[in-house]
């Protein structure tokens, strides 16, 4: 549950203003920032620690009009009605005490004779005065002169930071807030202070802030709390009743441009509201645009339009938007927008070119949205594929399938077959794992088609599933055939650029596959976003498998930069990118955080299947920390996305296992797993994926895949198979030397947990061969690297932190002790003799100098999970 609202330090200004007060060259301060920026908590703390006597008062509309009514309380009762007197009788009461600090929260708001008061204080330095005033109001001639004529040190106080409100956030909820759900609450408050606790607050009590496997999100939209809403709207009262009209149209359209809102609202309204500070002009790509001064007076504005009002002032807007330039994405998903909800009516071709265009940004909730209301309209086919494609991404395969099931494929000429036939093999091979009715849907289109075109969009939709299937010949022929092709339509290269970006990196093409990316980057326009976005996971995929490690992380930030809820679904693909280059380059805690948010915002009603690979990063992780239970946990969520439709990425989830059994401390099942993952790598031409598993076997302590990693040196691109064997050789050949020099090459590489283990490897050779100044130092490198890595417990850096005098062997079957199994669970799963499992706890109880087995597993896995 989430816990009390804590206040975020600001150590920087907390001294500047503990000095101002505490000094000579100054008689105080004045903190000068908007509502809720917490410009009274600071002074308030910054008092609170000073020894000294304070006096606060807080200004108010209301006291405004009292003569010395901020100060009423200090004058005596006795004191005439003469001004003097009444100010004389306040600063004596005020100053009475010596070294006294008068606090003024809301200075603007001062009246004549208070303000007087609070200048003499400061003119005479009879006490030192903290005032705060809010930003963009008139303030009192007699308080303005105190910091201009230096008499008070004015501060500006600034919102937070984007990292000190996450920061603040994911303090109160006690977990990690995902990285998107961040952006937008960061740049709907402002990083107002007082904005992000109401926002934070409303979002939790209207269950729009949730939390999914220990990662916290935020959908839906913006809950303002009342207290919080007559705050913003103090702003409004006295704006009039046309800068008011001006801001409900900005309300209902924002961003608007500038003309268009003066247009409508009249220039005289606009610039009122822009010199109020209601709102500002920005110029975005070159056209000048009307936005609010904050993100939060557009959701009050809003609560004062009616239904019917809102009807006709977006037709109002509709009507002068649609004489501009529509000619960008943008704009047309505001018209579309506006006139699914004016008065006006709808243009369904309108709609479904917006809709193409949400869907083309990966902005999936948009996207169905507007191809739903096409759809409703008359929109027809296209409008329904469109819908169907959108619920497709987010999750619902159900009701994506009942949208295409209401036309028949009898009464579709070639090009609706088309249109109709690729969302809904799509949704039955991808969301349902329904292999059979997707290739009946398949052959069924392809038995009709006959138009060049439409052929090569179904090829490159079947070769998309035949990699799937682990069927890479096929599938990569058939879309390098279409890539091939000049005349292939876009939807063709888009999904043959799929199929080829998750099959050419495992393959070892990763160099091939590099310029198929960078032609669809350079292509402006696509069908479908997020197969765009899937394109590009291959492209970091490519990058990770050839060891441009530092040119995968990059680009995966790049494909990160996503900022709206509506892009969930893609920005969860590219924090899964940052998971491949994380976890290929060992930056393990930085694999986990991205990771878990990708499958936190990838949770749906039906568990989308793009979660699989980033599980299977996860799990690696995990086990390579040394956390075996988090690493279990996710390897057992992975099989709901198991079976023919995800086959492709068996031999990951093989060496995933192989990780898993390591971090248990079964180092032969670590082993076996290893090169069962290689063998099933090499079955189906995963050439890359088989060198990676050969080179975890050895890295676990296997003495045999030398000449297999040598065969695969001059067919897997890049430099990575060449290090993986030469560390394989200096492995069987128990070769310490060999071993450094291994992990410097590792580490040159960028690829710090394969240096690490190498090191590692070299520590118990050296100590073997009375090197105890070389052991020291491959120990030191080996524990420096896998600190590097998130603190990364592998079988080789467990034993070089701690060796004990046992065989891999025994660590192996007092592990299994330690994790509660008997001598003949341990028997089975090893498949040796229940003797022989005795044989080996005896003799490591004799080495150790324990009596029984309970204390051998306990000092065994300490140094297991050290």
């Amino acid at each position: 549950m989430p816990g009390q609202w804590q206040l975020m330090d600001r150590p920087a200004e907390h001294e500047a203003i503990r000095s101002a007060l505490s000094g000579t060259d100054s008689c105080g301060v004045v903190l000068v920032g908007a509502a809720g920026v917490g410009k009274t908590t600071l002074a308030r703390t910054v008092t609170a620690s000073l020894s000294r006597k304070v006096h606060w008062t807080a200004c108010t509309e209301s006291s405004r009009s009292i003569p010395l009514g901020a100060f009423a309380h200090w004058v005596s009762s006795s004191a005439s009605r003469d001004p003097i007197a009444l100010i004389g009788s306040a600063h004596e009461s005020l100053v009475a005490a010596g070294d006294t600090i008068v606090g003024i929260d809301d200075a603007h708001l001062l009246d004549q004779l208070s303000a007087t008061l609070l200048h003499q204080i400061a003119v005479e330095r009879s006490g030192h005065v903290v005032a705060t005033v809010r930003s963009g109001e008139p303030v009192p001639d007699a308080v303005t002169s105190l910091w201009k004529d230096g008499y008070l040190q004015r501060f500006e106080l600034n919102p937070f930071t984007k990292q000190q409100s996450i920061a603040l956030i994911e303090t109160v909820l006690g977990g990690t807030l995902e990285g998107l759900s961040a952006d937008v609450m960061w740049e709907t408050s402002g990083g107002n202070p007082l904005f992000l606790r109401n926002m934070v607050e409303g979002a939790l009590d209207a269950g729009a802030l949730t939390e999914v496997n220990g990662v916290w999100q935020f959908r839906g939209p913006t809950v303002i709390p009342s207290g919080l809403v007559e705050l913003l709207d103090e702003r409004l009262v006295h704006a009039g009743e046309d800068v008011l009209h001006a801001l409900k149209l900005l309300a209902l359209c924002e961003p608007l441009d500038i003309d268009a809102l003066a247009e409508l609202a009249g220039a005289d309204a606009v610039d009122t509201a822009e010199m109020r500070g209601l709102i500002r002009v920005v110029a975005d790509d070159g056209q000048l645009n009307a936005r609010f001064s904050h993100p939060l007076f557009g959701e009050v504005v809003r609560r004062r339009v009616g239904t019917a009002s809102a009807r006709k002032l977006r037709g109002r807007i509709a009507k002068v938007l649609h004489e501009r330039n529509l000619d960008s994405p943008a704009s047309r998903i505001k018209l579309a927008e506006l006139a699914i909800e004016s008065d006006q009516g709808a243009d369904v071709e309108l709609l479904v070119t917006a809709a193409k265009d949400a869907v083309f940004l990966s902005n999936l909730p948009l996207g169905e949205k507007l191809a739903r209301a096409a759809f409703d309209h008359g929109g027809g086919l296209g409008a329904a594929a469109l819908l169907s494609r959108a619920l497709l991404w987010q999750g619902h395969p159900a009701q994506a399938d009942a949208i295409l099931e209401q036309f028949s494929p009898a009464d579709l000429n070639e090009m609706e077959l088309v249109q109709w036939g690729v969302p809904r093999l799509s949704n039955l091979f991808w969301s349902m794992g329904d292999v059979p009715r997707a290739n009946e849907v398949l052959d069924l289109v392809r038995e009709r088609v006959t138009h060049p075109a439409l052929k090569s969009i179904i090829d490159a939709t079947g070769a998309g599933m035949a990699v799937h299937q682990n069927k890479i010949d096929e599938g990569l022929t058939i879309a390098e055939q279409v890539l091939a092709n000049p005349e292939a339509p876009r939807q063709a290269v888009d999904f043959a650029a799929f199929a080829a970006g998750l099959s050419m990196p495992l393959v070892g093409r990763g160099t091939d596959f590099l310029p198929i990316a960078s032609r669809c980057r350079a292509q402006r326009k696509t069908t479908d976003g997020m197969v765009r976005i899937m394109v590009f996971y291959g492209e970091v995929l490519a990058l990770a498998y050839i060891g441009r490690l530092e040119s995968a992380r990059q680009r995966a930030a790049e494909y990160a930069e996503f900022s709206s809820a509506g892009q969930f679904a893609g920005w969860a693909i590219a924090k899964i990118m940052e998971g491949v280059a994380a976890t290929h380059s060992g930056r393990f805690r930085d694999a986990i955080a991205a990771i878990e948010q990708a499958l936190a915002a990838l949770n749906a009603e039906s568990s989308l299947p793009w979660q699989l690979p980033g599980r299977l990063l996860l799990a690696r992780a995990y086990a390579a920390v040394g956390n075996p239970a988090d690493a279990e946990r996710v390897l057992e969520d992975a099989e709901e996305h198991s079976g023919d439709f995800m086959a492709l990425h068996e031999p990951h989830r093989m060496i995933a296992k192989a990780w898993l059994a390591a971090a248990k401390g079964s180092h032969r099942s670590a082993i076996d797993e290893a090169r069962a993952a290689a063998d099933a790598a090499h079955s189906s031409g995963q050439y890359a994926v088989e060198a990676e598993a050969l080179h975890t076997a050895a890295r676990f302590g296997d003495r045999s895949v030398t000449r297999r990693l040598q065969d695969l040196v001059d067919r897997v691109d890049g430099p990575l198979p060449g290090l993986y064997a030469r560390h394989a050789a200096a492995v069987a050949a128990a070769d310490p030397a060999e071993l450094d020099k291994a992990a410097a090459a590792f580490e040159q590489a960028g690829l710090f947990l394969s240096a690490a283990d190498a090191a590692a490897q070299a520590v118990p050779l050296h100590d073997r061969a009375g090197h105890r100044r070389n052991s020291t130092e491959s120990a030191a490198h080996a524990l420096q690297l896998a600190a590097k890595c998130g603190g990364a417990a592998t079988p080789a850096i467990r034993s070089a932190a701690r060796p004990l005098p046992v065989t891999a062997r025994e660590r192996e079957v007092t592990g299994l002790v330690a994790q509660g199994l008997s001598n003949r669970e341990i028997a089975e799963r090893l498949i040796v003799s229940v003797r022989t499992v005795e044989g080996h706890i005896y003799r490591a109880c004799i080495k150790l100098g324990v009596a029984d087995r309970d204390e051998l597993a306990k000092i065994v896995w300490s140094d297991l999970t050290r």
